[in-house]
C-alpha cells in the first residue's frame, strides 16, 4: 500500500480523499491556495502545504508547485480528484518522472481517450456503437455543414479537449452552424487552449446514463452498474441515481457489457467512466470517456457498498482487485442532489459569499459530502458546489421521499445567498421524474414553465442556437 498521498485538489472531493487515506492507514497532505487555508480538508489532512494564490492557474493548476509540494513531503503519490490537472496526461508523466504514483490511468491512455475524437474512434474500433458523426477533429465550418447535412440534424459540436459539460452548442438550424462553429471554437480554445470540435448527431429526448468501472493492473476490468446523469443544467449535472430507472435489464447489460470491453480495448486502468445517450427507443450510444473519479461516485458505492477511491488507492498500488465481477450485487435505490450556490431563478448565477449559517440534514442512510461550515467564504474562483446530499432506501419510492426531506432540512444561510436546493425538491416532485421518463431536457422545461408563470420574465435559450 502506499505510505503518503498528496491530494491535488480542494473542496469535497479533497475531503473524501482525505478520508479514505485516513482509514486505509495512508498519511495525507492537502494542498491549498491562499483562499482555501482554512479549509475542511486542510484541517483534516496530516499535513498540508501552500501553493498559490486563489487563482486556479497560479494554485490547483500548478505543476510544478504540486510537485514540488510531494517532493517536499514526501509523498510517493498524487490523487487528483476530479477537475483540475485530474485528466491531464502531462501531468501524469510529469509525476511519472520525478517518481511518484499517479493515481489515474497511465497517461498515454489519458491522451488517447482525452481527446474525444480519438477517443470516439477508438471505441468504434472496440465495436462500441457511436452516433453517427466527423471521423475526426473538424477542420472548417463547411465541413461541419457537410458532416451535418450527411448525419441530419439536430447536431450538437463538441470540443475535442471537453469535458465538464463545457465546448458544447446544439445546432437544429442550418442557417446557424457557421455561428455557432465559430462561437464554440473560441470558446474552446479560451478554455481548453485546444480549438479543435467534432460533429455529432444530437439525440433528443435522450438520458444520460453512464457504468463505473474498475480495471487493476493485473487484468481484471469490472462494472459496477449503471447510474442516471438526465438531469443537468447547461450539460452539467444536478441529480444522480443508481441504478437507472426504467432501463430495462437487456439495455442495461449491454450497456455494462461494451463499458468493460471498451476499458480492456485501450488498456484502462483505475476507475473510469463510460457515458452514455439512450434514446427513448433504448438505443445508446457511447458520448465519451471521463478518467477520473466523477462527482457522483458516491450513488454507486451506496447501491454497490464498494468504496471506490479505496480501490483507486489499492489499483494505484499494484494491487489486485479484491473483487471479481460475481461480488458486485446491487441492493436499493440511491440519489445525489448536488446542493450548490446558485440561484436557479437567474439561470443559475453563482452567489459567492459568506455562509452565515450551515446546518447540514441527517438521518437514516444519509451521507452529505460536503467542506462547507459556517462562516466558510464561497469565493468567485472556484466551482459553486456546497455539498452533495446522497440518500439510499430499499426502492426508488422511499429514496425520493428521502431526497426531499433531506434537501428539506439544509440550512443555509449568508448575504446574498441562495442555493439549488428548493429547485432540487421541485424537480424531484415533477411528475416526468417521479415517473423515470424524465429527459436532458427537463431543467430547461422546467425553468420555460417558471417563466411562463413570470411573463414579464425573459426566456433565454440555455443552447447557443
Amino acid at each position: 500500500m502506499l505510505s503518503t498521498v498528496l491530494v491535488a485538489n480542494r473542496g469535497e472531493i479533497a475531503l473524501r480523499v482525505v478520508r479514505a487515506c485516513r482509514e486505509a492507514g495512508i498519511r495525507s497532505v492537502a494542498v491549498y491556495s491562499t483562499a482555501d487555508r482554512d479549509s475542511a480538508a486542510v484541517r483534516l489532512a496530516d499535513q498540508a502545504v501552500h501553493i498559490g494564490p486563489p487563482p486556479p492557474k497560479a494554485s490547483y493548476l500548478n505543476i510544478p508547485a504540486i510537485v514540488e509540494a510531494a517532493r517536499a513531503t514526501g509523498a510517493d503519490a498524487i490523487h487528483p480528484g476530479y477537475g483540475f490537472l485530474s485528466e491531464d496526461p502531462d501531468f501524469a508523466e510529469v509525476c511519472a518522472a520525478h517518481g511518484i504514483v499517479f493515481i489515474g490511468p497511465p497517461p498515454q491512455v489519458m491522451q488517447r481517450l482525452g481527446d474525444k475524437a480519438e477517443a470516439r474512434a477508438a471505441m468504434a474500433e472496440a465495436g462500441l456503437p457511436v452516433l453517427p458523426g466527423s471521423s475526426g477533429a473538424l477542420s472548417s465550418a463547411a465541413e461541419a455543414a457537410a458532416v451535418a447535412e450527411l448525419v441530419g440534424y439536430p447536431v450538437i459540436l463538441k470540443a475535442v479537449a471537453g469535458g465538464g459539460g463545457r465546448g458544447m452548442a446544439v445546432v437544429r438550424d442550418p442557417d446557424r452552424l457557421v455561428w455557432a462553429y465559430n462561437e464554440t471554437r473560441a470558446h474552446a480554445r479560451a478554455v481548453f487552449g485546444d480549438e479543435r470540435l467534432y460533429l455529432e448527431r444530437y439525440v433528443d429526448d435522450a438520458r444520460h446514463v453512464e457504468v463505473q468501472v474498475l480495471c487493476d493492473t493485473h487484468g481484471t476490468a469490472l462494472h459496477l452498474g449503471v447510474r442516471d446523469c438526465s438531469v443537468q443544467r447547461r450539460h452539467q449535472k444536478l441529480i444522480e441515481e443508481a441504478p437507472a430507472p426504467g432501463l430495462p435489464h437487456e439495455v442495461r447489460d449491454a450497456m455494462c457489457e461494451a463499458a468493460v470491453r471498451g476499458a480492456r480495448a485501450v488498456g484502462y486502468v483505475g476507475a473510469g467512466t463510460f457515458e452514455f445517450v439512450v434514446s427513448p427507443a433504448w438505443e445508446f450510444h457511447l458520448m465519451e470517456i471521463n478518467c477520473r473519479l466523477q462527482v457522483e461516485h458516491p450513488v454507486t458505492e451506496m447501491v454497490t457498498g464498494v468504496d471506490l477511491v479505496r480501490e483507486q488507492l489499492r489499483i494505484a498500488a499494484g494491487e489486485p482487485l479484491g473483487l471479481s465481477q460475481d461480488d458486485i450485487v446491487v441492493r436499493g435505490v440511491a440519489v445525489e442532489c448536488r446542493v450548490n450556490a446558485e440561484d436557479p431563478d437567474r439561470e443559475f448565477a453563482p452567489t459567492p459569499g459568506t455562509l452565515d449559517e450551515f446546518v447540514p440534514p441527517g438521518g437514516p442512510f444519509v451521507r452529505i459530502d460536503t467542506h462547507a461550515f459556517p462562516g466558510w467564504t464561497v469565493g468567485p474562483h472556484y466551482d459553486s458546489l456546497l455539498a452533495k446530499a446522497v440518500v439510499w432506501a430499499p426502492d426508488r419510492a422511499e429514496a425520493l421521499a428521502r431526497a426531499d426531506r433531506t434537501l428539506a432540512e439544509f440550512r443555509i444561510g449568508g448575504r446574498g445567498m441562495r442555493t439549488t436546493a428548493g429547485f432540487l425538491r421541485r424537480t424531484l416532485a415533477h411528475p416526468d421524474f417521479r415517473a423515470g421518463a424524465h429527459t436532458t431536457g427537463l431543467v430547461d422545461a422546467m425553468t420555460a414553465e417558471a417563466a411562463e408563470r413570470r411573463p414579464d420574465t425573459p426566456v433565454v435559450s440555455a443552447e447557443p442556437v
